[in-house]
């Protein structure tokens, strides 16, 4: 019998085996496609190895700014793929190394039976039991229902990262991460985009001064957004909608994901919206049996996906630890850059009350780096901040605020406060000294 049997090899997978093997803990995991999960196979990964290289053509096109004359600068997306390809492959190895010592299970697994402390799983026919489960299955794309969404020319993101062409004119569903990121990577590399929003902005999760930043940096370079603005049905020609046709040779459909609990059904667990509920321990109803990462439906992001599986392995330990949400960072990969954590102002106002949050907000320019390596940029921050002065809430776009947020996410998971803050010492010049004007 195994200590744990974890079902998918994602983020959250991988990392409960790893830590459950330091702990000398018997683990056997089991993925049905590739280990990694959707982050590094059809997501985070290619996606941002593709955007990085249509960055580095589009700054190419731009380098006179800079004193550097680049001509007859051209790409070839042929051998941006197969770079994707390659990152992938590094990466999965490593994965693979992490975890080696645990029982790896290529197939479609299932919860065959289940009594307290002790669950059977069958895969490729053979059975496994397992003191502790972690189910770790992940999500799927959330596809609408609409006329025509089965057309040749319409995919969604996994399809979009192996098609083997840059589309000419693109329509995208859907102004969140996926839709914004796609937008950045065609646009750069030449496409005419057109994003269709149902909501009256695009990242609609983020605070709207960063949302309408963005937008109006994309429709400056061309890229045209419609919000408020519902898809009727897809045409052979692009797309029907509230405001009349759009057309495009492309349509990408990217309108959300959904939690995956293909396999687990006969624990009929009980859920929280679409996912699996769990405690702040990532324990289910079920006693040994835990759930973490996209499949609870709570923070669909990769690296709550891995601290979620940390908690739960730490709970089979019987070593204190517990999950929480309020510093958990967001990043949307465009250029420039998006990041955020805490509170955004309407949050703030709904949960604090108007007169009971502080919000001050700065340039970019505020940094000498920022404004040595972004021409042309002027970048935002915004801290938000209770009435004692803790910081509540960050939220910036300007490059590379993938990298400086994080200075904001020990803030807020310590509860400091700017004062605080402004005390600790970051090296210049740095963008992320940004934080110590607040």
């Amino acid at each position: 019998m195994y200590d744990l049997a974890i079902l998918g090899g994602g983020p959250a997978g991988y990392t409960a085996a790893a830590k459950a093997l330091k702990h000398g803990m018997n683990v056997v995991i089991f993925e049905g496609d590739n280990i990694g999960g959707v982050c590094l196979n059809a997501g985070c990964i290619p996606t941002k190895t593709l955007l990085y290289g249509s960055k580095i053509y589009r700054h190419s096109t731009e380098a006179a700014k800079y004193g550097v004359n680049a001509s007859d600068v051209n790409y070839d997306y042929n051998a941006m793929l197969k770079r994707k390809e390659r990152v992938i492959r590094r990466l999965v190895a490593g994965v693979k190394q992490q975890i080696k010592g645990a029982t790896m299970v290529s197939g479609t697994a299932r919860v065959a039976n289940y009594r307290e402390h002790v669950t059977t799983i069958v895969c490729n026919d053979e059975h496994y039991e397992a003191r502790n489960l972690l189910i770790a299955t992940g999500s799927v794309n959330a596809s609408p229902k609409l006329e025509g969404i089965t057309s040749e020319h319409v995919v969604d993101s996994t399809a979009a990262l192996n098609m083997s062409r840059v589309p000419k004119n693109a329509v995208i569903i859907g102004g969140g991460v996926i839709g914004m990121e796609f937008a950045q990577l065609w646009s750069n590399l030449g496409s005419k985009v057109t994003i269709v929003e149902a909501l009256p902005i695009v990242l609609a999760n983020f605070d709207e001064d960063i949302s309408n930043y963005i937008s109006q940096t994309f429709s400056k370079r061309g890229v045209k957004i419609m919000t408020s603005t519902r898809v009727e049905s897809i045409t052979g020609q692009g797309v029907m909608t509230s405001a009349g046709e759009i057309s495009g040779d492309t349509v990408l459909v990217c309108t959300g994901r959904r939690p995956n609990m293909t396999g687990t059904e006969i624990l009929n667990l009980p859920l929280t919206g679409n996912g699996i509920s769990v405690d702040s321990h990532m324990r289910t109803a079920l006693p040994g049996v835990y759930a973490a990462g996209d499949v609870t439906g709570l923070s669909m992001l990769a690296h709550s996906a891995e601290r979620q599986a940390a908690v739960a392995v730490n709970d089979m330990m019987c070593i204190e630890d517990e999950m929480r949400y309020n510093a958990i960072p967001a990043v949307v990969y465009c250029d420039p850059e998006i990041a955020a954590v805490g509170l955004t102002e309407r949050q703030a106002k709904e949960i604090l009350g108007e007169n009971n949050y502080n919000i001050e907000t700065l340039p970019m320019l505020f940094s000498g780096r920022f404004v040595a390596e972004n021409d042309g940029e002027q970048g935002l921050c915004k801290v938000i901040t209770d009435k004692h002065g803790i910081i509540i809430g960050t939220h910036m776009v300007g490059n590379p605020a993938s990298e400086i947020i994080a200075i904001a996410v020990m803030a807020i998971g310590q509860g400091m406060t700017t004062e605080q803050l402004s005390r600790i010492i970051l090296p210049h010049p740095t963008v992320g000294e940004i934080l110590k004007h607040f």
